[in-house]
């Protein structure tokens, strides 16, 4: 189903990605602290190239270019978002900053300090995800999930979410948006559905925290919806399916799937709907491949797999404005291209079911050519042994922060 058409390596291993809501750029945050924007080019069906890490790489087939990259962070990367409009990129690093950038030069126009634990001791951002053209969200290892307006009119000293859930025990291991209601004005989604320790949960930007699972008995570490369907993944390869949106997710678990017992489902999204009843989503695993899985209300199918590399796991997952699927982990990116759907090698497998259970300024961006200045040390192991490296154990709008070409 799909073939791989580019293979990007990268100077230091890849933590977050960021995919353009409309255009072929793709953002990439490091263990370096690092922050760059590929430019991806529209490639021939069944062609192959290898991309060198430089700022312009070509084949004869097309170029990806890297558009800038700059030391954003001090500490590592861990995470990255696109505005709705793709006008602005947000990172945030274990400096303790979320950093708003334009997308075009990636010149620093804005910065929030991450809340402090409870307790007073520092957090360290997990995810963020621009919920509407307004709303910010930025989830972290101690279970928040701050809500920002990018409207509001704050400094660097006195920025402070304008609500804060915590709606798990742990780290917020996914985060993502719910379709619209019916009767919504503004078009935009007011829910979302995350993941975290060992529970699954609906939160609302206007109500709070609607629901929280019960103890799903394993760590939860991956999450997405597509059509009506909630989907999870856990440490022990279990793929957990609720139909019927929120009300269905209240009542219960409505299916468990084993995908590939005893390795970790890591990372997931959505790539499309085929038919009623049947969607279809990626899953990446923590032994380097990645699942296409086929989940529909009678029967849940891998009808692809692939191998992203054969040590490092898939940290990273998403598919472009193109029908390109990304995936990265370790110290490289891939980029898949979809095969026709007529291609007789297509092979498919059933899952194993189980029981149900009811700039920095201008200047201060670099070209990709440049030295990476990172030491060692900022490196993470993949993300499955992600739970280790998290709390107290580690060593949209011109109107965010104004602080324009600081560090």
């Amino acid at each position: 189903m799909f073939n791989s058409i580019c293979t990007f390596p990268l100077p230091s291993d890849l933590l977050a990605q960021g995919i353009h809501p409309t255009s072929p750029l793709l953002a990439l945050g490091q263990a370096s602290g690092h922050v760059q924007i590929l430019r991806l080019p529209a490639l021939p069906a069944n062609s192959s190239q290898r991309c060198r890490d430089q700022s312009s790489s070509t084949n004869g087939h097309g170029t990806v270019d890297t558009a800038w990259r700059t030391r954003r962070h001090k500490g590592s990367c861990r995470t990255l978002a696109f505005n709705l409009d793709g006008s602005q990129l947000f990172s945030a690093g274990t400096d303790g900053l979320v950093k708003v950038a334009t997308t075009e030069t990636g010149e620093v126009i804005g910065k929030i300090a991450v809340p402090s634990e409870p307790n007073g001791h520092p957090d360290s951002p997990t995810l963020l995800h621009a919920l509407d053209p307004r709303t910010l969200l930025l989830a972290t290892d101690s279970s928040a999930i701050h809500i920002y307006d990018l409207r509001a009119d704050t400094t660097i000293q006195g920025a402070k979410p304008q609500q804060t859930h915590r709606p798990h025990d742990d780290y917020v291991s996914s985060l993502t948006a719910l379709s619209p209601s019916e009767t919504s004005t503004s078009g935009f989604s007011r829910q979302w559905v995350s993941t975290g320790g060992s529970t699954v949960a609906v939160t609302d930007v206007r109500k709070g925290i609607v629901f929280q699972s019960e103890d799903l008995g394993e760590e939860v570490l991956s999450g997405t919806a597509i059509g009506d369907k909630m989907i999870a993944g856990g440490e022990k390869g279990a793929l957990r399916m609720w139909e019927g949106g929120v009300k269905g997710l209240m009542g219960g678990v409505d299916k468990k799937f084993t995908m590939q017992k005893g390795e970790s489902l890591d990372v997931m999204c959505k790539l499309w709907e085929e038919h009623p009843g049947a969607d279809v989503i990626a899953v990446g695993l923590g032994d380097g491949s990645v699942k296409i899985v086929q989940v529909g209300t009678k029967r849940t199918k891998v009808v692809d797999s692939v191998k992203h590399d054969e040590v490092e796991g898939v940290v990273t997952l998403g598919l472009e404005p193109g029908g390109r699927m990304i995936s990265g982990g370790g110290s490289i990116i891939k980029i898949w291209e979809k095969e026709t759907p007529d291609d007789p090698d297509d092979e498919e497998a059933d899952v194993d079911q189980t029981e149900d259970d009811s700039n920095d300024g201008a200047n201060g961006v670099e070209r990709a050519a440049s030295q990476d200045d990172s030491s060692e040390e900022e490196r993470r192991p993949k993300r499955k042994k992600r739970k280790r490296n998290k709390g107290k154990n580690r060593g949209g709008s011109s109107h965010i922060m104004a602080f324009k070409g600081m560090d």
